[in-house]
């Protein structure tokens, strides 16, 4: 019997456009487009960003040392030096945005640095203007190496004897376990932001939607208990849920495999090497249980709500009890320990980064599994108390 609700179910709801079209078509073209998009984007910018030319402002006849260092430096030609009479015109230029960076240097600044002391030189910047601020600043480094070298030279000192330590710095982890901790929080970004995705529309349209077309009341003259009714209509939810996330996965496959990956090179070897089926099998053992518990956060919503409109204002703030713990599993420093694997929702986040990277250890898998699977079935029951009261469903 609810196999038979189960698949009545599940045909109405792949009948519905506005129902496939979220679980499906939007995870599966939306994820390549926007992620060339951004991709796109930031290169343009980055290389708009290194061909424009940078216009320095400098005190006239204050600036003349600094002005002939800077003339020296080998990418001279993206850079145009404008003089002005005091540091208020300077102010000015760069508030009319006709510089980009403004250079002012203590009055006595060639004499400290004949005398080898620190000489001031302040920077002034309207950041706005991305990119300039760190383009002037790297070439005061390298003007400030140069003057190193000359004063080592004139003191006639070697540089080593400066130096009282070698450090040298290791990294033993894996390049997988490095994108895994840093990087691997995305991936349950959009299985599980999908998964909300895709589990939306059919909760709403099986519960709200059966009141506002007059059908909920047929249904529930049918001898079939209350329960079953529940659970036929709440698979349809979790597989809705599941073919959503399942197609935001395959649209960063496809991204990868078929159009080209724009971005790192070490994200898309990290993508073909997770391909396997035992990682495909362990990410599918978290995610059931969390789209359960997404399923059984809706239904109750869904049961109360009186039209579908109304069904879907209620649902909105729901987003952010669901993406805020996600968003917390990408901060770093949080690790992955039997209390943040008490977290529901953070637990899976976290041990997806571990099965990501190749450290996820059985025994936290298995907890996060059975903290996940616990809040699931309480969510699941609450929808039935909500579905079995009279005044809630009609």
């Amino acid at each position: 019997m609810i196999f038979n609700i189960f698949k009545k179910e599940l045909i109405d709801t792949l009948r519905d456009k506005r129902s496939v079209r979220m679980m499906v078509i939007i995870p599966l073209l939306v994820f390549p487009v926007m992620l060339n998009l951004i991709l796109f984007s930031t290169k343009k910018i980055e290389e708009n960003q290194a061909e424009k030319t940078m216009h320095i402002g400098l005190i006239k006849d204050k600036s003349n040392f600094l002005t002939s260092k800077l003339k020296q430096l080998s990418n001279n030609k993206e850079k145009q030096l404008l003089f002005y009479k005091d540091s208020l015109q300077l102010i000015n230029a760069l508030n009319a945005k006709k510089i980009q960076v403004a250079l002012v240097l203590e009055s006595t600044f060639e004499k400290k640095l004949k005398t080898f002391q620190p000489a001031r030189i302040h920077l002034i910047s309207n950041d706005t203007e991305l990119g300039f601020s760190d383009r002037m600043n790297n070439d005061l480094l390298q003007i400030e190496e140069q003057l190193k070298k000359e004063r080592f030279q004139q003191l006639k000192i070697n540089e080593t004897t400066l130096q009282p330590l070698d450090i040298k710095a290791t990294n033993i982890a894996s390049s997988k376990e490095m994108i895994g901790k840093l990087a691997g929080g995305f991936l349950p970004y959009i299985f599980i932001t999908f998964g909300f995705m895709g589990c939306m529309y059919p909760a709403i349209d099986l519960f709200t939607g059966e009141k506002e077309r007059g059908t909920l009341e047929t249904l529930l003259t049918a001898p079939v208990a209350r329960w079953r009714l529940l659970v036929g209509k709440l698979l349809v939810i979790v597989v809705a849920g599941l073919i959503s996330a399942s197609c935001g996965f395959l649209g960063l496959f496809f991204e990868i495999e078929v159009f080209g990956f724009t971005g790192e090179p070490e994200i898309a070897t990290l993508i073909h090497s997770i391909l396997s089926l035992k990682f495909i099998f362990s990410l599918y053992l978290l995610l059931i249980p969390l789209i359960v518990f997404i399923a059984g956060l809706l239904v109750p919503i869904a049961i109360y709500a009186k039209s579908f409109k109304e069904a879907q204002s209620m649902i909105a703030p729901l987003n952010f009890v669901i993406i805020i713990p996600v968003m917390i599993g990408f901060l770093p420093g949080i690790e992955y320990n039997f209390a943040t694997a008490s977290i529901p929702i953070i637990n899976i986040v976290l041990a997806t980064k571990e099965l990501i990277a190749g450290t996820l250890t059985i025994g936290l898998m298995a907890w996060s599994f059975f903290v996940m699977l616990s809040f699931a079935a309480l969510a699941v029951l609450f929808s039935y108390k909500r579905f079995d009261k009279e005044n809630a469903i009609l």
